[in-house]
């Protein structure tokens, strides 16, 4: 389709991105095109950078042998998962407290870690994550729980995901009977929550003028980078189109069919 750009990014400037997976870096088990040229040159131009993934079913390792299976190389410090902004959040919210959660091990390593105890009677808070296991039982246990006093948590808002073949349901849509039950919205840790913003630009140890977001949801990827004061890139490897762009109310600094394409607008803009 050819790239849009609205604000020219002038990515040989910038020195940190924090770039989502899903959609942007794989679809499935499949890496997307232009990803390796992308990743070494965020190698060779020496530029600090960050995989932020709403996915809250991988811990950072598993998220580097996925990567590596796929050929490419990307150490474990550059992951950082909605799993870890949602244990963080507890952490800081209610040291110790307890947790009945509905996820898979990325969440589950992340919570233990940052000292929550998994409780199914009367915990603090109920934690709901993308997960296998979710069946109309864990619901309903989460149900009642909340309806009991449990606080709810959502590791990020996505109601849906781009899988290999097909759209899966994400977190929020997971969430959503709960919600709907109980009468009890939930608070979700991943983006487009500027906690987690924040924690990305820390890390990269990098101000939010100097950083690109790179993703592929206007909901989540643009809007976040956008309330960060970041450059933003929408690129069209995953869920959105440009009939799905028109519906907001806000756009991204360029819109790109995929991550090669910052390679080569950068190669083009230093010639």
């Amino acid at each position: 389709m050819g790239n849009i750009i609205v604000y020219p990014i002038d990515f040989q400037k910038k020195k940190g991105f924090i770039c989502d997976m899903d959609g942007v870096i794989y679809h499935g088990s499949q890496v997307l095109p232009g990803v390796s040229e992308f990743i070494q040159w965020l190698h060779d131009e020496g530029k600090s950078y960050l995989f932020l993934t709403n996915n809250s079913g991988s811990t950072p390792r598993e998220l580097q042998q996925k990567l590596a299976r796929m050929g490419l190389d990307v150490p474990q410090e550059h992951f950082y998962t909605s799993a870890l902004a949602t244990a963080a959040f507890l952490k800081n919210q209610a040291p110790g407290c307890s947790a009945y959660v509905i996820g898979e091990a990325g969440l589950l390593n992340a919570l233990y870690d940052a000292g929550i105890t998994m409780n199914d009677i009367d915990p603090d808070y109920v934690v709901v994550g993308e997960s296998k296991s979710y069946s109309l039982e864990t619901v309903t246990k989460a149900i009642n729980l909340v309806l009991g006093g449990a606080k709810l948590i959502g590791a990020n808002s996505d109601v849906s995901a781009p899988g290999e073949k097909s759209t899966v349901p994400a977190c929020g849509a997971l969430v959503a009977p709960i919600e709907m039950a109980t009468g009890t919205k939930a608070y979700f840790c991943g983006k487009p929550n500027p906690l987690m913003m924040r924690t990305g630009l820390r890390l990269l140890k990098c101000h939010s003028e100097d950083a690109v977001m790179v993703g592929d949801r206007m909901d989540t990827d643009v809007i976040s980078g956008l309330e960060s004061g970041m450059s933003t890139v929408l690129v069209l490897s995953g869920i959105s189109t440009m009939e799905t762009v028109k519906t907001f109310s806000y756009r991204p600094s360029m819109i790109l069919d995929g991550v090669g394409d910052i390679v080569r607008a950068a190669r083009e803009a230093a010639t």
